[in-house]
């Protein structure tokens, strides 16, 4: 007897064979930090409305009372790119990412499994990569040559931070995308080898 699913146009085994599958949220394989990633993103989808109420603040002080501010502009940049550079991690943990689906989609069970650990060790690889790769934009970023600390600003009137803030967080993603390609091949290989995977 199986269970109850949400689409009546899909049979019960379809939805059996693919256990990963939900309505929303971050997929089983991807374990606690991938719930916890997950329920972070709601962090990011609120930077982006702020960056949206900044500059409509912005278009009123400008237009309005000609007196614009010299922070806006940066502010929602920043912000928004912020939420970019999540949102490739926060598609990882809800596996919505884009991938090429011409094999994929003719495997089933436990090669579908297999493939999904595959996948998820190429991922990381490239994901260490890249992390490699912005641990050396941070030490510039963060660092002088004399070894003190000194933050990269942008340079404006201003002058935030902001540059060095977002490559700092940019190799943190990285790290955490790492670790989470880790647990997700490992999860989809038990799986796979399950006694009853097929």
């Amino acid at each position: 007897m199986t269970e109850p699913h949400s689409d009546p146009d899909m049979p019960a085994t379809a939805t059996e064979a693919t256990p990963e599958r939900r309505e929303h949220g971050a997929i089983a394989e991807t374990g606690l930090l991938g719930r916890a990633i997950d329920a972070v993103g709601v962090i990011f989808a609120l930077g982006i409305i702020a960056s949206a109420l900044i500059l409509l603040n912005e278009v009123v002080l400008r237009y309005g009372f000609d007196s614009p501010t010299i922070w806006a502009h940066e502010t929602t940049i920043f912000l928004c790119a912020m939420a970019f550079v999540y949102g490739g991690l926060y598609c990882v943990v809800r596996n919505s990412h884009i991938r090429v689906v011409l094999i994929y989609d003719m495997v089933t069970g436990r090669a579908k499994r297999i493939l999904d650990a595959v996948i998820s060790l190429i991922c990381l690889f490239a994901a260490a990569f890249f992390a490699w790769a912005a641990y050396g934009m941070v030490m510039k970023a963060v660092f002088r040559p004399g070894g003190e600390i000194h933050f990269e600003t942008s340079g404006s009137a201003w002058d935030p931070p902001f540059p060095a803030w977002l490559k700092i967080f940019l190799f943190t993603v990285l790290c955490l995308m790492v670790v989470q390609f880790i647990i997700m091949a490992v999860n989809y290989l038990r799986g796979a080898f399950k006694g009853d995977a097929q």
